[in-house]
């Protein structure tokens, strides 16, 4: 009423419990407790149209029960307290409720009565421009999929944020798709998935081609090994996250599942085919890389024993000197050319004579 802004309250809608979303506490209050919303996304969908958006998880629910159509809710790193509600109003098992709350689990696909569960791990390539002298080129996180007869559900973990795209790709250009139901959710997913495993494969194959132009070069740096390195256990999570998925996407393709229909099994051959050529595609990367790896150490040990030859050339030279001033430096008394008018000027040309020939020997054998 007033010219103070009265803080609005909004209710979020895995508790129901008010949250303030803006506005200034009143004075002398402690600060407002900042709940984590981990809802991202929440639609309803039937035959490709959305019948409703955002509102509480309980009342999307319901519609797309009582419309005969399907809800995809989207989460990120929810706790266990805010995804006990979801699992417990679609009705999903104990076990995969777990593993959607704890990150860093192994690519899978399980099957439950009445849904199916998959986990993912994303990739993206980063910019040598981010990077700083400890940073991933490869940087991995993980998103998981549920799906029933009228739920999709789609959770987060890490900086994969490619979905609220793909929900607008879907909406608007995709309608036929959507139509398939929860099922078509899972593989549109997948699909972006597996295309960004394709993309960071090219992304570190120039890597490889500018490394391997390093080790051969002439100015190579001394920091290539450390790349091959760095670059080889980047590859090495790449693989742990594509190779798990081949069993998965190979019975979504080709097993009849309850929850997939059979249209969308031509979807996943199309991904199972993407993800063989990427698996082939990171195993070539490996071993090319393991081959830059072991040329570059035999560089290495090349270039140490082409500077040991330098070194023990040079120590041969400057010994020859060294020996005949040491003999003439022992001042015994019977020593005939200590007397001898030219007995300096011809050690000194003896001494040189023999230090050119060895200088002439060693360059003639390439060690100098």
């Amino acid at each position: 009423m007033g010219g103070e802004s009265q803080p609005r309250k909004n209710r979020n809608p895995l508790s129901g419990l008010p949250v303030i979303r803006r506005g200034n506490p009143p004075k002398d209050t402690p600060e407002p407790t900042v709940r984590h919303d981990p809802i991202v996304g929440l639609a309803v969908y039937r035959d490709g149209e959305v019948l409703s958006r955002g509102g509480e998880c309980a009342a999307a629910a319901e519609l797309a029960r009582r419309e005969n159509g399907f809800v995809w809710l989207g989460l990120h790193e929810p706790t266990a307290e805010e995804f006990e509600t979801i699992a417990n109003e679609f009705g999903l098992h104990p076990l995969s409720a777990e593993d959607a709350v704890m990150a860093h689990n192994r690519p899978k696909l399980e099957a439950y009565d009445d849904s199916l569960f998959m986990v993912m791990k994303t990739a993206r390539y980063v910019e040598h421009e981010e990077l700083t002298s400890t940073s991933e080129v490869i940087r991995t996180s993980e998103v998981m999929v549920f799906i029933g007869s009228y739920f999709a559900i789609s959770v987060r973990h890490g900086d994969f944020g490619e979905l609220g795209e793909l929900r607008d790709r879907l909406e608007n250009h995709d309608t036929d798709l959507l139509r398939l139901g929860p099922a078509a959710v899972m593989y549109a997913i997948a699909d972006v998935v597996v295309d960004r495993y394709l993309d960071v494969c090219v992304e570190v194959e120039e890597d490889l081609d500018e490394l391997e132009a390093s080790v051969f070069s002439p100015h190579r740096t001394n920091h290539d090994v450390e790349r091959i390195y760095q670059l080889k256990r980047e590859l090495l999570a790449l693989k742990r996250a594509v190779t798990p998925l081949a069993i998965p996407f190979d019975n979504l393709a080709n097993r009849p599942m309850r929850m997939v229909p059979a249209p969308i099994r031509d979807y996943f051959r199309d991904i199972n085919d993407h993800l063989s050529k990427t698996r082939d595609t990171v195993a070539g990367l490996d071993e090319l890389l393991t081959s830059i790896l072991q040329a570059s150490i035999a560089r290495i040990s090349l270039s140490e024993n082409e500077d040991m030859r330098k070194i023990t050339s040079w120590a041969a030279i400057a010994a020859v000197p060294t020996a005949i001033a040491g003999i003439y430096g022992m001042n015994f008394t019977v020593m005939p050319e200590l007397d001898w008018r030219f007995g300096y000027p011809a050690v000194m040309l003896l001494m040189l004579t023999i230090c050119v020939l060895l200088y002439r020997g060693f360059k003639r054998n390439n060690w100098l």
